[in-house]
């Protein structure tokens, strides 16, 4: 039997809640039926605002449509989400709202995994003109904080707490708000590019064996939900080398497209043809052998980098995401993303 759960039938009373809700010690009681679908909740705070309102019929009492989350969510992101919130506890179900587990915050303990996240956070950011003008694009905020503190807070609410700033442009902004990372719960070490080196190039500044454990790659610029450890999971179970994460993205024609023979015979006309392709995400996942392919401290960008990774017979995959994504490369982004 799952911990700090009651069956329905067996809370015949007022005092038969209380008493369950006492045994348990932890302010919380998932209610179920015979199969273990959960009905509601009931907390300490259900039983006082039921004694205020003179109210103590067990239906009166129950919280029908209580808060809950997948059982599959990690155990970070339900950290995150109870901090959020301000509760102490979430009952956790499966697609058939069977109860799986009773989560409690008191009982989570941090765990995070070995796997670095590289940021990539050196670029000018030109395509952006006067936003960027004063300050480096990661650096730019979203909502009072920089979109770069987002990327370090997805990967922190799924385990991974070890990263690496790639800086050039503007360091100093970014070195003096984030410093250490200790302010946010996580590790921050810098490599400064002296000349600017692409999206791959300052890789190969970072210590030689400093990557035991395959590490994660981002730009300083994109938004995003990914779930990491499915890519990790993706990454181990195909024997990747290097995986690219892309979407399906859509772009409709505003224009009719004609199809012709070499004779200029018209074929067919096409009003306003919608063209589906995946597109690279900028956010990746490899090992040291890929690193080593790098030449040392020269321009080099990571599309190329996967394209010599492939020439050398490693394995080289995609990892199709269907997630929320966002690049802040234009104004109109930026403006778009203040309202999301």
């Amino acid at each position: 039997m799952i911990q700090f759960q009651a069956n329905i039938k067996d809370l015949k009373s007022f005092q038969d809640v209380i008493s369950k809700l006492d045994a348990f010690g932890v302010g919380f009681l998932a209610i179920v039926d015979d199969q273990n679908k959960l009905i509601g909740i009931v907390t300490d705070g259900d039983i006082r605002k039921a004694l205020l309102n003179q109210k103590k019929e067990v239906n009166e009492i129950i919280n029908f449509n209580p808060i809950t989350l997948p059982h599959t969510t990690p155990r970070h992101q339900i950290k995150s989400f109870l901090e959020e919130k301000r509760r102490l506890h979430i009952p956790l179900i499966d697609e058939n709202k069977k109860l799986v587990e009773v989560f409690l915050l008191h009982n989570f303990s941090a765990e995070y995994y070995p796997n670095y996240v590289v940021i990539m956070a050196g670029g000018l950011g030109s395509r952006l003109g006067d936003l960027t003008k004063d300050i480096p694009k990661p650096m730019l905020h979203i909502k009072g904080k920089p979109m770069v503190e987002y990327i370090i807070e997805s990967f922190k609410n799924q385990g991974f707490n070890k990263f690496i700033f790639c800086i050039n442009y503007k360091k100093e902004l970014i070195q003096d708000y984030f410093l250490d990372g200790k302010k946010l719960g996580v590790s921050i070490e810098y490599i400064e590019e002296k000349t600017r080196l692409g999206t791959a190039g300052a890789l190969s500044l970072i210590a030689e064996n400093k990557f035991t454990k395959p590490f994660f790659v981002v730009n300083g610029d994109v938004i995003s939900n990914i779930d990491y450890l499915n890519l990790v999971d993706f990454y181990s179970f195909s024997h990747a080398d290097a995986v690219m994460c892309v979407k399906e993205m859509s772009h409709t024609n505003p224009y009719a497209e004609v199809e012709y023979d070499q004779d200029f015979n018209l074929l067919d006309l096409k009003e306003k043809p919608t063209k589906k392709f995946d597109v690279n995400l900028g956010i990746y996942l490899l090992n040291e052998k890929v690193r080593q392919l790098l030449p040392k401290n020269e321009f080099f960008d990571m599309p190329g980098l996967f394209l010599k990774a492939k020439d050398s017979n490693l394995c080289v995959k995609v990892f199709k995401a269907n997630d929320d994504w966002m690049d802040i490369g234009l104004p109109n982004d930026y403006r778009a993303i203040q309202n999301d």
